[in-house]
């Protein structure tokens, strides 16, 4: 294929308003809504192993005040001292949900 003959048509979604469902598409989601859980089929579907490598938070900015020697030891390991935080406090995180205080 040319390069010349080749054509792309952009297309752009309103996710707040999306276009409305033809009567073929709203009598498909009819039938697959009467479905009951234990019909569908997952076999065709691998597991996902590692769920984290797809999730990816929201950044929020904010300021913390740390001690002068723990910014030293998370700036001593080079950059990416702020991403080193997130990783121990989301560590301390999860431990905390695995294991809640009383």
């Amino acid at each position: 294929m040319k390069k010349n003959d080749r054509h792309i048509t952009n297309f752009e979604l309103d996710i707040d308003n999306p276009p409305p469902l033809t009567p073929e598409q709203q009598a498909e989601l009819e039938v697959l809504s009467a479905r009951p859980e234990s019909a569908i089929d997952y076999s065709e579907i691998p597991p996902i192993e590692d769920t984290s490598r797809y999730y990816r938070p929201i950044k929020k900015m904010t300021t913390i005040r740390l001690d002068a020697d723990v910014l030293a030891w998370l700036r001593s390991f080079g950059s990416g001292y702020q991403t080193r935080i997130n990783a121990i406090l989301r560590r301390e995180m999860l431990a905390a949900k695995e294991h809640p205080q009383a």
